[in-house]
């Protein structure tokens, strides 16, 4: 299912016509592979070293080991402690070819957890993803290369497999639906290559939507204040339990560094995705067939305006329907012709989709979250619509999305 298309993305220009301002809001920012330039920067920038008087050492009796403060703090430390050998440094080697076409490696970093005792490793799809080696580091030290399972770019998901002998124990996997927004939470990863860093924040927010790497929505992500940085992506986001209630994946920042907005993927996702990356190397995600464009207010005023009937403010329009999709075996109508806007063409009169089950859709990203999240394959869903004026209500029975080629 097509997200944009070049008509919407006019479509959307001529909506902004009117604006005499840009905002420089940077939007939610995928961890990618951290370079080695920032190292070599602090190579290139030492911070000076200020020489300080000799002083003779004085002899004290050994202190012992201070007693948590209160109860958080011992839990925090419990958590580490148990939780921290699991995590892993997760290590991607590519490469990339400049101007003369002459081959440059790459190498990028990442975090990610041990998932079971058969030697599966989750991470972020992105962390991984076009490497051609891969390697993984335990708290031990030791390091191993690794294979690539299974992955979901939709999700932002990978599994990794290491052939290694006495494995830390897995982490438990927590219930994310369960979560209140003001929830401690503990982030362990490995920022800047710094291994198995501790951060600590609360649930910030519950149910956030954002976008994966293959451009399509990540759906119920958590929202926290603990600090992730570049290298956090795929490492776990754990309850004061122990448990895995997210897996750490996107911030939001203008430099790409923590201001305390991050997104983790809800650890019920990995319980639906990473058992059948592990049983057949992908997870099949179901599909509707038909290419949309989300109806605004503004929109339907100036699809009015080129003489398009549209009877509602909201809702999303149906372009085109795929042939052999399980929207055209529902009979859904895609456009029946085309109108200027701006230099371009738009199809228009297509069916408009205004609920899905009893719920409203007010835009895709309603209608796909939906399926995604709350279906499965071969489910049938109940679209309500409205074509050529009149509203009417029709049964899809859901296909499995063909895989990228």
């Amino acid at each position: 299912m097509k997200r944009h298309t070049l008509l919407h993305i006019l479509l959307i220009a001529v909506l902004a016509l009117g604006s005499t301002t840009a905002c420089d809001m940077a939007g939610p920012i995928a961890f990618g592979p951290t370079t080695a330039g920032s190292q070599q920067a602090a190579r290139d920038n030492p911070t000076p070293v200020t020489t300080l008087p000799q002083v003779a050492p004085t002899a004290t009796a050994a202190q012992p080991a201070a007693a948590p403060a209160n109860q958080l703090e011992a839990q925090v430390e419990s958590v580490y402690s148990n939780a921290g050998p699991s995590v892993v440094n997760v290590t991607s080697q590519m490469i990339s070819y400049n101007f003369r076409m002459q081959p440059i490696p790459q190498e990028g970093t990442g975090s990610g957890f041990v998932y079971d005792n058969a030697g599966h490793i989750v991470t972020n799809y992105h962390v991984v993803q076009d490497a051609q080696s891969i390697s993984v580091a335990l708290a031990n030290g030791s390091a191993y290369t690794a294979t690539v399972v299974g992955q979901d770019p939709s999700n932002d998901l990978a599994v990794l497999f290491i052939d290694a002998r006495d494995l830390p124990p897995p982490l438990p996997l927590g219930d994310s639906a369960a979560l209140r927004i003001g929830q401690f939470v503990l982030a362990i990863g490995n920022p800047f290559t710094l291994q198995r860093t501790l951060t600590l924040g609360i649930v910030s927010a519950l149910q956030r939507v954002i976008q994966s790497p293959d451009g399509s929505f990540i759906g119920q992500a958590i929202q926290t204040d603990a600090a992730i940085n570049p290298g956090n992506s795929g490492g776990p986001l754990l309850d004061l339990q122990g448990r895995v209630i997210g897996v750490n994946s996107q911030i939001v920042g203008v430099t790409g560094s923590n201001v305390g907005v991050g997104f983790a993927i809800p650890s019920n996702t990995l319980r639906r995705v990473v058992p059948q990356l592990i049983a057949t190397g992908r997870y099949p995600h179901p599909w509707l067939g038909m290419d949309m464009l989300d109806i605004t207010r503004q929109a339907a005023q100036i699809l009015r305006q080129v003489g398009v009937d549209i009877a509602v403010d909201q809702g999303v329009l149906v372009i085109t329907v795929t042939s052999g999709s399980p929207a055209e075996a529902a009979g859904i109508h895609g456009a029946n012709r085309n109108v200027r806007i701006g230099r371009s063409q738009l199809g228009v009169g297509g069916d408009i989709i205004t609920a899905v089950d009893d719920q409203s859709v007010t835009a895709q990203e309603d209608l796909m979250l939906y399926v995604d999240t709350q279906k499965a394959i071969g489910d049938t869903i109940r679209l309500k619509l409205i074509r050529a004026g009149k509203e009417m209500t029709v049964s899809l029975t859901l296909g499995e999305q063909p895989q990228s080629q």
